[in-house]
């Protein structure tokens, strides 16, 4: 099995196995985002303690891409503190926008380096990153404070 191979395996047990989908209480921020290109939406919520992200829940319809990712953030997000999501999310984001010729860092990516390829299409690009925008959305909503990158 080639890498392409396994990482679309990656991105179909995401999709037939999402992690953290169905919306929770409680929850300090809420963000709705709606990709017009293909249909794709998401409701996210995140719940907040102190510095660490306690839990993120979520409901999508859409592309196996786009319910795949927000799975994926949700194992890299949860329990982790903010600073790390967000550099995680930075990160993520700098691979989305390669054109294909990013390096995923796998240590710190984990399962996410599984839509590098996903990159090179600029309309699929969009149903990767809907998920961490509205996460991203989310913790603005949910610290009261403009989160940056």
């Amino acid at each position: 099995m080639d890498l392409d191979e396994l990482y679309q395996e990656v991105i179909l047990d995401h999709y037939k196995r999402p992690r953290g989908a169905g919306l929770r209480e409680p929850y300090e921020g809420e963000s709705h985002q709606v990709n017009p290109t293909c249909g794709d939406e998401i409701t996210l919520r995140v719940h907040v303690e102190g510095d660490t992200v306690a839990d993120v829940s979520y409901e999508n319809v859409g592309c196996s891409i786009s319910k795949a990712s927000a799975s994926v953030l949700y194992e890299l997000a949860k329990g982790s503190t903010v600073e790390d999501a967000l550099s995680r999310l930075a990160e993520f984001t700098e691979l989305m926008n390669s054109k294909g010729r990013g390096e995923a860092d796998e240590e710190t990516l984990e399962d996410a380096v599984a839509f590098t390829g996903v990159s090179k299409y600029p309309m699929r690009v969009k149903c990767a990153l809907l998920g961490w925008m509205a996460f991203k959305d989310a913790l603005v909503h949910a610290t009261a404070t403009p989160v940056e990158p």
